[in-house]
Parts: C-alpha cells; sequence; structure tokens
C-alpha cells in the first residue's frame, strides 16, 4: 500500500511548490491527511521552514505562513476503484482544491488497462464527475486532441493536460529523424 509521505511533501513546499499533487488517495482520511500537510497549524500539520520558497514568492521569511501558504494547492488522483466508491466523502473534504482523474492507473486498477470506452471505465469516470460537478470541485484530465478539449470543456472539466513529456520528446526525435 502506498502511502502519503511527510517527508516528501514537507521538501517539496519549503523549495516552493506551489502545490502537491497526491497519488491513490482512496478514503475521506487519506484527503484530510493530504490537506492537513499543505495546511499550516491549526487547521493542519504542515511545518514551517520555506527558507527557500519565501525568495520565490518575494515574501518575507515571516510572511511567507499568511501571504503564500493558504494558496499551495491540495491535488488528489483519483486512481482506484476505492477512491471511486468513497468519491463522495473524498470530495466532501474541505481543502481539496482539485482531482485528477487518472485514466491510465484506473482502467488498469478496474481491470480494463486503456480501454476507455469500457462501460466500467465510463461509469467510474461517470461517477466521479457527477460527485465533482455537483460540490463545484475543478476536475482534470488529459485531452491530448483539441476534439478531446472541447468534449471535456463540455462536461464541465477546468484544467487539462495537453501532453506527457516523455511522449512529446519522443515524438520531436522522431521528427528530427525524418530529416535525414
Amino acid at each position: 500500500m502506498q502511502t502519503i509521505d511527510e517527508g516528501h511533501v514537507k521538501a517539496a513546499l519549503d523549495m516552493g511548490a506551489e502545490g502537491i499533487v497526491f497519488p491513490l488517495v482512496r478514503t475521506a482520511a487519506e484527503a484530510e491527511r493530504c490537506v492537513s500537510l499543505v495546511t499550516y497549524p491549526p487547521a493542519g500539520t504542515r511545518g514551517w521552514g520555506p527558507f527557500v520558497a519565501h525568495s520565490r514568492y518575494g515574501t518575507s521569511l515571516a510572511g511567507y505562513a499568511n501571504e503564500v501558504g493558504p494558496q499551495v494547492t491540495c491535488c488528489l488522483l483519483i486512481e482506484t476503484p476505492e477512491a471511486v466508491e468513497n468519491i463522495e466523502s473524498i470530495l466532501d473534504v474541505p481543502g481539496v482544491d482539485l482531482v485528477v482523474i487518472a485514466q491510465f492507473d484506473l482502467s488498469t486498477a478496474l481491470g480494463v488497462f486503456g480501454q476507455f470506452d469500457s462501460p466500467v471505465f465510463l461509469d467510474a469516470v461517470d461517477t466521479i464527475e457527477r460527485a465533482a460537478i455537483a460540490r463545484g470541485m475543478p476536475l482534470c484530465a488529459a485531452a491530448l486532441t483539441p476534439e478531446q478539449t472541447a468534449l471535456l470543456i463540455a462536461k464541465g472539466y477546468r484544467v487539462f493536460a495537453h501532453g506527457f513529456d516523455v511522449l512529446m520528446l519522443k515524438n520531436q526525435i522522431a521528427g528530427f529523424r525524418t530529416w535525414t
């Protein structure tokens, strides 16, 4: 079982990360832990140590917690059947800012790897979408074409992954090979 690693979260935030994307969140309790790790006390458990981060944001060392701290994004990847089953309680956790439907991971966990037209996958996505839209929760998914982007916008998505760095690099290299 994957764990939510406080040390990794703290290090990233102390270096100036604008937010944290938490993978494999399955329950509301795990979502609460994620929110707690990006939130300063008394509402959360985030440690104070922005010795680099304050410079990135141009704040004073003492001012970082109040000026930048509340703006840190808590993003959850929805990628397991358990997360789909618990999606309403997960999304009801105050402080969750964004959910990403991790298509490949979710389809794999559902036993239909890459079959994005499979009824079991489509039902899971519909469950997530209905819960998020009902709560005004921003949704994110991969949209690799203008048509996919338009479809997701029409469904209520507000954040998009328009590519994956390793695939873009691979395509660029393939293009260079045609020059010779």
